[in-house]
């Protein structure tokens, strides 16, 4: 392929942002479903591409219409489908970059029930996924034992864990899982929001609201709009840390991005170092990091950059809004080329066991949300555990999207607790190590030992929510 391709459909894929912008400004489906353009955009190129617009053309008209395979040519897929396994590694680079640690007494106090509920959600969803796989899914289907993972991936990790995983979903011979991933990540989100959406209007109702008086549809038009009304608007999207003359600021960002990635490669290649000297030396040596991806280990090298700062720049440099910015630039166009590059036919012949694994996960994260979260959370359980119930769903932003609309003014501390559990939990689940290495566990080992430690995290932080946080003595 040859560069001005690529630039064409990088072209191509930025009209389909803004068309996506468009329906969310006027469609009102998507205004009350507070749908990403992002997603809205992938959906368009998914019915232009050969999967909906060119299959109608070749049932109506034959295979030798012009528009037998869609409107978009498999050279663009091609190239959208290798997009997401780059932009993750920017996605996870900038979660703790620009993010001062906390004291940890304050953390324990905030962040300590959450984490036990996030836990308990996220480690369950393995569980659940990894029980249905071994009695439903194998045995009457023929899916590997890897399906198990599904549900965590797609609902915990979002579009850009499961497209980022799409290489280690084809070296371990379970290529259908990468498409099957991304479309439980768009059923996670979606159902997500509909369903948060529900949890909120009957949190007011039944009195668990603390902060609501009157019904949350009350929303104004600009916010479902996804505009920024004209009063609000000298609201800062990052600051100016240097002179743009010597470098411009988001460039100073992108390299310390940049050195971010680069330390998560190195940190890769040791570990892979180390393994091809003990246990995946020989022929019958155990291969587990070959498999991994590199997006986590991303993560750290952000971590290990923010510290270093932290510590030699007197000059405040790196701006987390800065890097925030650039972080939902990678995500939008991530999430778009995710799903526009979707294979349906692999949906299509895996139907029933990708509802199966969807339905699950719905019914584990609003069971644990009405049953856990309020005997965990002390205190505002309802805007608190509406967080996690949203990033156990549909990742973070989903997350956000709930707490906004349950708690509009931040009268309750449910954005500080959520971030700060964010710390201690985005390193492990949701496309952190957790993530990154149950694919090849799974294959390598078989099932039980992920399920026999998920279980046991599932105890640890049920017990600790109900036994520990959840004590009168803590309310």
């Amino acid at each position: 392929m040859t560069a001005d391709q690529v630039g064409f459909a990088l072209l191509v894929l930025a009209v389909l942002l803004a068309a996506g912008k468009w329906l969310r400004m006027h469609w009102r489906p998507a205004q009350k479903l507070f749908l990403p353009a992002s997603i809205l955009a992938g959906a368009v190129g998914l019915i232009l591409g050969p999967g909906v617009l060119g299959a109608l053309s070749r049932t109506l008209f034959g295979p030798e219409t012009p528009l037998a395979e869609g409107a978009i040519p498999e050279s663009i897929l091609s190239l959208w489908s290798d997009l997401p396994g780059l932009l993750i590694n920017v996605v996870f680079a900038t979660l703790l970059m620009g993010v001062p640690l906390p004291r940890w007494k304050r953390i324990w106090h905030l962040a300590g029930p959450q984490l036990a509920f996030g836990v308990t959600l996220g480690a369950g969803q393995y569980v659940i996924g990894i029980l249905i796989a071994a009695l439903i899914l194998a045995p009457f289907f023929g899916l590997p034992l890897m399906a198990g993972a599904l549900i965590e991936i797609g609902f915990e990790g979002g579009h850009g864990t499961a497209a980022g995983l799409q290489e280690v979903f084809e070296d371990l011979d379970f290529p259908e899982g990468a498409d099957l991933a991304v479309g439980m990540a768009t059923v996670g989100i979606m159902s997500g929001i509909i369903v948060g959406i529900i949890l909120v209007n009957w949190g007011v109702r039944n009195g668990k609201s603390a902060v609501l008086d009157k019904d949350v549809g009350e929303i104004p038009l600009s916010q479902q709009r996804g505009l920024v009304h004209k009063d609000d608007r000298p609201v800062a999207t990052g600051e100016m840390t240097v002179r743009a003359e010597s470098i411009e600021p988001l460039t100073l960002h992108f390299s310390l991005i940049a050195m971010a990635i680069l330390i998560g490669l190195g940190i890769y290649e040791a570990l892979a170092w180390i393994e091809a000297q003990t246990w995946g030396r020989g022929e019958d040596g155990i291969e587990l990091l070959g498999a991994m991806p590199l997006f986590p280990l991303a993560m750290i090298g952000g971590l290990i950059v923010q510290q270093v700062f932290s510590r030699i720049d007197r000059n405040e440099l790196l701006d987390r809004e800065t890097m925030l910015r650039i972080q939902g630039f990678a995500l939008d166009v991530l999430i778009a080329a995710a799903i526009a590059s979707l294979s349906l036919t692999v949906i299509a012949s895996n139907l029933i066991p990708f509802l199966v694994l969807g339905a699950a996960g719905i019914a584990w994260n609003v069971c644990l949300f009405l049953w856990l979260a309020p005997r965990v959370i002390p205190d505002y359980w309802f805007e608190r555990g509406i967080g996690d119930f949203g990033q156990s769903m549909g990742v973070t932003a989903t997350g956000l999207i709930l707490m906004k609309i349950a708690d509009p003014n931040a009268r309750t501390p449910a954005y500080e607790a959520f971030g700060y559990k964010q710390l201690a939990f985005e390193p492990f689940f949701g496309g952190g190590l957790i993530t990154g290495i149950s694919l090849p566990v799974i294959y390598n080992f078989g099932p039980w030992p992920l399920f026999g430690v998920m279980l046991a995290l599932v105890a640890v932080g049920m017990g600790s929510g109900l036994l520990y946080f959840g004590r009168p003595s803590n309310r």
